[in-house]
């Protein structure tokens, strides 16, 4: 026998199911005519008649039940699975392998993590935190979440999720040993410490109190670090033993910051 046509053999379900050839055609939105032309495909092919027509109805015959039986279950669940990628009926599902910053992530994105969770109940969240970037196709992931300013490679998509406003912050006990500084131009009296620099040196780009004014300010600091948590415990420490005069205090963690 030769291999049934599957689009065929979905008509044919349907016409079984509506128990005619108008009723499937109506609900196909195609010509009964087109209906009829693919059973007769279908019973030339399986070299049988599958139903016994009068002038009043048409009933499956045994064979027509036989194939009914084998074949509207896998008709069934072809159907279930187009509508799920209907737009109006899909729901997010599955895991979602997310590449993040750990300090990132456990701070500012705790709580919308936690919401888009209860919003899609269907979706599982399996976060892998570095702070190196990750090659998403060659890893697996399926989206990162970064604290960047441009997108380096450009065969990937980006979308802004917000702004971050970030201040220069001391240790109590670093002003009380070596001053706070009252312009930007004391910064060169104090060390700092560095977030992601490269040889411990950066830019720091500060904005006056109020928006006034912008100015790029190079420093260095004798400890760095990728990890923001680090370079917040360092600050909180005052980075530094024994009153050394290298100790520091200063942090600018992004591109941006405000200093008063």
């Amino acid at each position: 026998m030769a291999e049934l046509n599957l689009d065929d053999l979905a008509v044919f379900v349907r016409v079984v199911d509506r128990g005619g050839f108008a009723g499937a055609a109506r609900e196909l939105g195609t010509p009964t005519s087109t209906v009829s032309r693919a059973i007769e495909r279908l019973e030339s092919s399986a070299k049988v008649r599958l139903f016994h027509r009068t002038t009043r109805n048409m009933k499956p015959t045994s064979e027509g039940r036989d194939l009914y039986a084998a074949a509207a279950p896998g008709v069934a669940a072809l159907r279930a699975a187009s509508r799920t990628l209907e737009p109006a009926t899909r729901q997010p599902r599955g895991r979602l392998r997310v590449a993040a910053p750990s300090d990132l992530s456990s701070s500012f994105l705790a709580d919308l993590i936690v919401a888009f969770a209860e919003r899609h109940p269907l979706v599982d969240l399996d976060f892998a935190l570095a702070n190196q970037h990750a090659n998403l196709v060659d890893e697996g992931f399926d989206v990162a979440l970064r604290a960047a300013a441009t997108l380096g490679n450009s065969s990937l998509v980006a979308r802004k999720l917000g702004d971050i406003e970030q201040r220069l912050y001391a240790a109590p006990r670093y002003l009380q040993r070596r001053g706070t500084p009252a312009t930007w131009k004391d910064l060169t009296n104090h060390a700092c410490v560095v977030f992601r620099a490269k040889e411990l040196e950066r830019t720091w780009e500060l904005r006056g109190a109020g928006g006034r004014g912008e100015i790029s300010v190079p420093v260095r600091g004798r400890i760095g670090g990728d990890d923001f948590a680090f370079v917040r415990s360092m600050i909180a420490a005052g980075a530094g033993t024994h009153g050394a005069p290298a100790s520091t205090s200063f942090i600018h963690p992004a591109r941006t910051c405000r200093c008063g």
